[in-house]
């Protein structure tokens, strides 16, 4: 990862905990962990756009932390968004699955048994397990856990499945990641590029999948699927907490990615995205 840059690529006001993000054709689909909605972002037209997730009407933004979905990873398989929820609690465990085209919503799926057998299957327990970021690629999930608990459970759950919900199996990775001023980095989002996998991480002074803590920093990292070894790893920031990660430009080595930003801040409304530019 050489000449790497990271600079603001746009600013708009109407999301508050942006926590993924999907760029196509100069539109950006996010989400936000307090909010029950696909937002989508026209770049030319400087708008934004809402698409309900729930039926109840009441309950779409600025959720209470109790009662929240905590939607913190999509993705997409070209006609599908899977939204997950991170399974922190236990009404976090759901998944929304969304038409590309029309954003119109095909099916709600309850995620207990797959998060349950990944907790079982890997020995983890229910402080430690953080869904934070999933990589779809055919009838391989990939599934990313935010080791930001007291065991810093950092993982990868390979999930191979004809129907995620009832036919699966499991194998899990635990990854060591690197410390920022002795703080442990822990996963956000992952996307899939050229059969490697890159990941965002981030560090805050906190061993709780529940309580935020203050921001020490994130990083970009690189992954070999096939081998699930860690290959490259870059710190990216001090002070800003990436949770969305989606590519932007590929060149030849040259790569661009999109990045949302969330600042743990429930008062501030105003959505950062920023670019990250570096040659392979």
């Amino acid at each position: 990862m050489k000449q790497l840059t990271l600079e603001l690529f746009l600013q708009f006001f109407g999301i508050s905990a942006a926590s993924g993000i999907i760029y196509n054709n100069d539109y950006l689909q996010i989400i936000s962990d307090d909010a029950n909605i696909l937002y989508t972002y026209d770049i030319k037209k400087e708008s934004l756009s809402k698409n309900s997730l729930l039926s109840d009407l009441s309950l779409q933004e600025n959720v209470a932390k109790t009662i929240k979905k905590d939607f913190e990873a999509i993705t997409t398989d070209g006609e599908h968004y899977f939204l997950f929820g991170s399974g922190s609690t236990s009404n976090r465990k759901e998944l929304i699955e969304l038409d590309v085209k029309t954003k119109e919503l095909i099916a709600k799926h309850d995620l207990e048994i797959l998060y349950e057998s990944m907790k079982s299957f890997a020995q983890i327990g229910d402080e430690d397990f953080n869904i934070e970021g999933v990589v779809v690629d055919g009838e391989t999930w990939y599934f990313f856990n935010r080791g930001n608990g007291p065991a810093s459970a950092n993982g990868i759950f390979t999930v191979t499945a004809k129907n995620l919900l009832e036919d699966f199996n499991i194998v899990y990775n635990p990854i060591e990641l690197p410390k920022i001023e002795g703080h442990q980095t822990s996963f956000t989002d992952a996307i899939l590029v050229d059969n490697k996998l890159y990941f965002l991480a981030t560090a805050e002074k906190t061993n709780s999948t529940y309580h935020d803590g203050e921001i020490a920093g994130s990083i970009i990292g690189r992954i070999n699927p096939k081998k699930m070894k860690l290959e490259k790893t870059r710190q990216i920031s001090q002070t800003n907490k990436f949770e969305g990660l989606s590519l932007y430009k590929k060149e030849g080595k040259n790569l661009a990615f999109l990045l949302c930003e969330d600042p743990d801040n429930p008062e501030t409304k105003t959505t950062s995205i920023y670019k990250l530019s570096f040659k392979n």
